[in-house]
C-alpha cells in the first residue's frame, strides 16, 4: 500500500466524528504499553496455562495477534531498537544500560563495547511525533541513559518514573530501598503522595490515564509510551493474588510461580483500565493500542522463592538467550479501521519495525531517517500480506546467564546462531522445530554457509561491536 493511500485510509477510520473532537480529521492517540521480561508463553492467548489475562486475550480478539514478534534480548537494546527503529547493533547498544559499563573479567571473551546512553542524535519516534502536534509522555521505565539523555531530551513532554536504572527495589510505595540491587538505594521519582500498599504497577497506569485525559482535555493527540516494570523482578505481587494462584497450583503445569502469575494478573487488570479508559472518554475509536515485551521470559530463580520466575515453553530457554525464548515476544495491535478483529499473523517482525509503521500517521517523511525496521501497514490490514524482507539479525556479544555471546540470523523458517567464544555454529528448521531441539548443522552444511555469510555481512554492514579475547583467561581460573 502507498504511503498516501495509507494515510487517507487512516483520516477516514480514524476520523472522530462524534467522539468528544470536533469533526474535522485528525491523526490518532498512540498508546504503548510495554512490559518488562514478560515472556511470549505468558499470555493466555499464547497458551498460558497458570496466568489469567482476560483483558489482554480480549485485546487479542479485538486485534491483530502476531506469533512470531521479536526483540533483542534484553532491555535497553530493545527500547532503543523500538524508538528509533534501528537495530541495536547498529546502535552499539547491545546489553543493558549498567552492563554497559563493565563484563566479566573472568571469562574466555571480553565483551564487545556497549553504549549507556542513547545518542541525541538518534531521532526516537516521540522526536518524530511532537512536532506533528502530539504530547508525548513516558510513564515507567526508561533505561536509555543517565540524566542528562533522560525521556526529555528526547522528544518526550512528560517523564514520570523514567531513570537510567532498569528496574526498582521493590513494587510497594514508596518504591524505594536498598535490598535488592547490592545494596544501591533506587527509587522510582515522580510518583510521590503515595499511600502505605499501593503498587507500582496501579500507580504507573494511574499517571497513565491523567496523561490521556490532560491531552483530551485540550483536543491534543497523545503518544503515550506506557513502559511497565512488571513483571521483572523483584517478583513481588499482591497478597491476595499470589494465594489466588497459590489455590491454582498443580503438578504438570508450565507456570508454577504463583506470585508471577499475580504480577501478570495485576499488569492484565491494569491493560483492562487503559482500555476501559478510553472507552469511556470516547476515545476507542481514535486510538491505536499497542502491548508488547521487551525480550523472552526470564528463568532465573526467583529470590524470595527458589524456584524459576517463569517458563518460555515450548520454546527454548529465556532473557539474554538467542533461542527463541529470549528473543520471541507477544506482540497485539489493535488499530481501529485497520486491523481486522480476531486475527493472527504468523510473519517474522521485530519489535524496531513499530518505528516506521507509527511514523505513517503524520505527514513527516522527510523527517524519517534510515531504519532497519519496514512499514507493517499492508500486513496489519491482511496478516497474509507479503512482508519486505526476508530476514532477521540478532546480536549479544555478551555474557548472560543463558549464553555466552552469540549472534543469528533467522531467514524464512532457518535459523542460525553462531557462538563467537569458538566459532560453534547451531541450525534449526522452526516451522518443524519451533523449540529448537534439533540441531541440523552437522547435516545441512550449504545452509549453514549460506547463512553464515549472510551473518557476517551483515555485522560488517552495521558496524556491531564484537567481543575480544581476555588476555587474562587462563590467570583469571575462569571455567572454559
Amino acid at each position: 500500500m502507498s504511503r498516501l493511500v495509507f494515510l487517507l485510509v487512516l483520516g477516514v477510520s480514524l476520523a472522530p466524528g462524534t467522539h468528544g473532537y470536533a469533526s474535522e480529521p485528525r491523526p490518532p492517540n498512540i498508546v504503548l504499553i510495554l512490559a518488562d521480561d514478560l515472556g511470549w508463553a505468558d499470555l493466555g492467548c499464547y497458551g498460558a496455562d497458570l496466568h489469567e489475562t482476560p483483558r489482554l486475550d480480549q485485546l487479542a480478539r479485538e486485534g491483530l495477534r502476531f506469533t512470531t514478534a521479536y526483540a533483542m534480548p534484553v532491555c535497553s537494546p530493545s527500547r532503543a531498537a523500538l524508538l528509533t527503529g534501528r537495530h541495536a547493533a547498529r546502535l552499539q547498544m547491545t546489553i543493558w544500560s549498567e552492563g554497559s559499563l563493565s563484563g566479566p573479567k573472568n571469562r574466555r571473551l571480553l565483551q564487545a563495547s556497549s553504549r549507556h546512553d542513547l545518542p541525541h542524535a538518534e531521532t526516537t519516534l516521540a522526536e518524530i511525533l511532537q512536532p506533528a502536534g502530539y504530547l508525548t509522555a513516558l510513564v515507567g521505565k526508561w533505561h536509555l541513559g543517565a540524566a542528562s539523555h533522560a525521556p526529555e531530551t528526547q522528544g518526550f513532554d512528560i517523564n514520570l518514573g523514567g531513570t537510567h536504572w532498569g528496574a526498582p527495589q521493590t513494587f510497594f510505595w514508596p518504591y524505594r530501598g536498598s535490598t535488592h540491587f547490592g545494596g544501591e538505594l533506587r527509587y522510582v521519582p515522580h510518583l510521590e503522595f503515595g499511600r502505605p500498599g499501593e503498587y507500582l504497577t496501579d500507580r504507573l497506569t494511574d499517571e497513565a490515564l491523567r496523561v490521556m485525559d490532560r491531552a483530551a482535555a485540550t483536543r491534543q493527540p497523545f503518544f503515550l509510551f506506557l513502559s511497565h516494570h512488571a513483571p521483572h523482578t523483584p517478583i513481588e505481587a499482591k497478597a491476595a493474588d499470589i494465594e489466588h494462584f497459590t489455590r491454582r497450583l498443580r503438578p504438570g503445569l508450565q507456570h508454577q510461580n504463583p506470585a508471577y502469575a499475580a504480577m501478570v494478573r495485576n499488569l492484565d487488570e491494569n491493560v483492562g483500565r487503559v482500555l476501559d479508559h478510553l472507552r469511556d472518554r470516547g476515545l476507542e475509536r481514535e486510538t491505536i493500542v499497542i502491548f508488547a515485551s521487551d525480550n523472552g521470559g526470564f528463568i532465573g530463580r526467583d529470590r524470595n522463592r527458589g524456584i524459576p520466575v517463569t517458563s518460555n515453553a515450548p520454546l527454548r530457554s529465556g532473557k539474554g538467550s538467542l533461542y527463541e525464548g529470549g528473543i520471541r515476544i507477544p506482540l497485539l495491535i489493535r488499530w481501529p479501521g485497520v486491523t481486522p478483529g480476531g486475527a493472527v499473523c504468523h510473519a517474522p517482525v521485530v519489535l524496531m519495525d513499530l518505528f516506521r509503521t507509527l511514523c505513517a500517521v503524520v505527514p513527516a517523511a522527510e523527517r524519517v531517517p534510515v531504519t532497519d525496521g519496514v512499514d507493517l501497514g499492508a500486513l496489519l490490514r491482511n496478516p497474509a500480506a507479503p512482508l519486505e524482507r526476508d530476514a532477521l539479525f540478532f546480536h549479544y556479544p555478551h555474557y548472560y546467564e543463558t549464553t555466552t555471546p552469540v549472534s543469528a540470523i533467522r531467514a524464512g523458517d532457518w535459523k542460525l546462531l553462531e557462538y563467537l567464544e569458538d566459532g560453534r555454529v547451531e541450525l534449526f528448521q522452526l516451522r518443524e522445530d519451533p523449540g529448537e531441539t534439533r540441531d541440523l548443522a552437522a547435516e545441512s552444511p550449504a545452509k549453514v554457509t549460506e547463512l553464515r555469510t549472510r551473518l557476517v555481512a551483515w555485522r560488517r554492514d552495521v558496524g556491531a561491536q564484537m567481543p575480544s579475547p581476555n588476555p587474562n583467561f587462563k590467570l583469571a581460573g575462569a571455567r572454559p
